[in-house]
């Protein structure tokens, strides 16, 4: 919720003129469901009272509810007013889920209503510093036909010679793929969802795309999500039946973070074996999952194919539940896999008074006092 419900009302009042172009009805719709509320449960819950056929004739666009009503929504349902009556957002298209197997509907809207929230500010600070969608990053390098797995592998170099990366390990997928104008967001997503990506229709202005990683997602895991993402960005399609599209971005995304080149240099080639603790060095070094470690190092040659069965069937055969000497939050790669961008925006626009404190705070997610400290420096003891 928004730190001072006077801001929410001043929001209101700045939307009533475009209420009949907003989302209002499928916002609360998902918001009750991600609540796991009926009409009536939520009804019971608003102050001041509504009833259920009055809920029914809001998720409709029958009606609108009056100014007290809408915040008494936002309150029981726990959103904000912006995430309500936000004009950003118009809908979520093509929506890839990372996610367990028993993620429920409920989760998935859940899920869909946090992002939505925080596309409406990220969005409306876009807006406010006058920021436009740089050119697509992808279409010179994009395709839609691998002839096999070798060429996907070839793909990852392309896209590293081309960004001119080198073959060291990448620092922060975060910060590149930001840098490449997608939008990432780093969200508390419900423990069965691990993220998402999507397509994002606006209500004005151009469409974009966002990546939604969770929180609760440790670091080795993350990577590997983002750089699948970014193969589904630049492999459309396989155009060959042998290669499901699902395990080719997999691949991709173990060439692009582990290139044949430096691990090799790393670990040596066709090596009869493996010690665990050799394993655990190279997952640290490019930061990624034991897993994706030993899965890559079979796939080029370092270990045989029979060497990596045998692992999963015998030392390794829990890696894939539990991560194995994981990186801990804020050591090495977790330092710097964090998305920056929105945050350093809302920060120039409070540095241009573009924006409020009140509001400043309420994007970051951090009290006022916060940011208020932050405004002025350190004082002198």
């Amino acid at each position: 919720m928004c730190l001072n419900i006077y801001h929410e009302l001043a929001l209101i009042n700045q939307n009533n003129n475009r209420r009949e172009r907003t989302m209002f009805g499928q916002r609360l719709r998902l918001a009750r469901k991600r609540a796991g509320l009926s009409m009536q449960a939520l009804a019971d819950r608003v102050t001041p009272s509504v009833s259920a056929q009055a809920i029914s004739k809001y998720e409709a666009d029958q009606m609108m509810p009056s100014s007290s009503v809408l915040v008494g929504l936002g309150k029981a349902l726990g959103v904000s007013l912006d995430f309500l009556v936000g004009g950003q957002v118009e809908a979520l298209e093509s929506v890839e889920w990372r996610k367990n197997s028993t993620a429920s509907a409920q989760d998935r809207a859940m899920a869909e209503a946090i992002v939505i929230e925080k596309l409406e500010d990220y969005l409306a600070i876009e807006d406010i510093l006058d920021l436009h969608p740089a050119e697509d990053p992808f279409a010179a390098l994009r395709v839609d036909m691998v002839a096999d797995e070798e060429a996907i592998d070839a793909k990852a170099r392309d896209v590293r010679r081309e960004w001119k990366l080198g073959i060291d390990p990448i620092p922060s997928m975060t910060a590149l793929l930001e840098d490449k104008g997608l939008k990432v967001i780093e969200a508390d997503l419900p423990e069965r969802i691990n993220g998402l990506a999507c397509h994002v229709e606006r209500a004005e202005g151009a469409p974009t795309e966002v990546i939604v990683v969770s929180r609760h997602t440790n670091v080795e895991r993350k990577r590997f999500n983002l750089a699948h993402e970014l193969a589904h960005r630049i492999i459309i399609e396989t155009g060959n039946v042998a290669l499901k599209k699902e395990p080719s971005m997999h691949r991709f995304a173990g060439a692009f973070l582990i290139p044949r080149e430096h691990l090799e240099e790393e670990a040596g080639r066709n090596r009869h074996g493996m010690t665990w603790i050799e394993i655990m060095r190279l997952k640290r070094t490019y930061g990624v999952s034991a897993a994706a470690m030993l899965v890559r190092l079979g796939q080029v040659g370092i270990l045989s194919k029979s060497a990596v069965e045998y692992a999963f069937k015998t030392y390794a055969r829990s890696w894939r539940r539990e991560e194995p000497k994981p990186i801990g939050p804020g050591e090495g790669f977790a330092a710097f896999e964090k998305p920056q961008r929105f945050e350093r925006l809302v920060w120039r626009a409070l540095g241009e008074e573009l924006i409020s404190p009140v509001r400043a705070a309420q994007m970051l997610g951090l009290p006022l006092s916060v940011v208020e400290r932050d405004i002025r420096g350190p004082r002198d003891q």
